[in-house]
């Protein structure tokens, strides 16, 4: 059966080779996969999940999206502006008050249309139980509401990247390129999951490593292969097992706070390929794809670019970089 899908993304993303990072870091070949680019909003990696989110919801009959996150959250932004482009409405709930300072993420859901809910909860750990009581008051209110967990990371919104896996491995075809390895910054997880259901399901023999940068690391993998599992057996592929999730924990001092060498790695980004790196995901899987390449990690490789615009901007305005 194949998934309902609500075309967002202007795919495939470029695959690009990185010569002057290679040079600087004495490693390669190396390579990036421009999701930044995916082409809907500044939704970045966000649209491969929404196109089959959306597309769900809309074939539920659906008439009201809810999600959360945090102020700077690029997912409701992106599921906001989803939602407007199908006729959807979207309501926000987000973690703490309304912040003293305008956010570039929120004030492009309000642009879009979606009603913003402030003080639901304190903590963005408790906001996928909140964002379900709220689809439920709302259906008690007559409404067809669709709750989407933080992130979009359930194994529907998982799809995107299990077929995103494919676009890869079909580009490096092409290019004559056998990958190695491939480095992605993990958040809520629905990204690697993804991927790991479609590397596995489609038999591709690169490894993908994340970066966690929200959540510990054991504790999540769990969640990732579940809904690794779960993403293939909705398509029909072979089921990833434990051995094939592969994250490493790259918090740091927190969930958007980089370190120093989170900041050299956002530099080096910048200056050697002119690629922009968020804070919040970019900058500390550049980290890590470092220190795997310092370690030895097999080339060729391949870092996941996931987006974050909105952020990575703000980094540089504020004279974070």
């Amino acid at each position: 059966m194949t998934p309902p899908r609500a075309e967002l993304a202007a795919l495939p993303t470029p695959l690009e080779r990185m010569p002057r990072l290679e040079q600087a870091l004495d490693a390669g070949p190396l390579y990036v996969k421009r999701d930044d680019l995916t082409g809907f909003g500044i939704a970045g990696n966000k649209a491969r999940a929404l196109e089959f989110l959306i597309g769900a919801a809309l074939a539920d009959e659906a008439d009201v999206i809810v999600t959360g996150g945090s102020p700077a959250s690029n997912f409701c932004a992106a599921t906001a502006l989803a939602a407007s482009r199908f006729g959807l409405d979207c309501e926000l709930l987000i973690a703490g008050p309304a912040p003293s300072t305008p956010s570039t993420s929120l004030e492009l859901a309000k642009a879009a249309g979606a009603r913003l809910v402030f003080d639901n909860v304190d903590r963005r750990e408790d906001l996928d139980a909140a964002v379900v009581d709220h689809a439920a008051s709302l259906r008690a209110a007559g409404r067809h509401a669709w709750p989407v967990p933080r992130g979009g990371a359930t194994p529907i919104g998982s799809l995107g990247y299990a077929y995103a896996a494919r676009e890869l491995a079909e580009q490096a075809d092409r290019e004559g390129v056998r990958l190695r390895t491939a480095v992605v910054a993990t958040g809520s997880g629905g990204t690697q999951a993804g991927l790991v259901a479609g590397q596995v399901g489609f038999g591709l023999r690169w490894r993908v490593i994340g970066a966690s940068v929200s959540r510990p690391a054991p504790m999540l993998a769990d969640q990732i292969l579940r809904t690794a599992r779960a993403c293939a057996k909705s398509i029909d592929l072979e089921p990833a097992t434990a051995d094939d999730v592969d994250l490493r924990d790259h918090r740091g001092e927190g969930f958007g706070i980089a370190s120093d060498e989170d900041r050299r790695s956002a530099r080096l980004a910048l200056t050697t390929e002119g690629l922009l790196l968020d804070d919040y995901y970019g900058a500390k899987a550049m980290t890590l794809f470092r220190a795997l390449l310092a370690d030895g990690a097999p080339t060729p490789a391949v870092y996941w670019h996931t987006g974050g615009m909105a952020a990575a901007l703000a980094a540089l305005t504020q004279g974070a970089r």
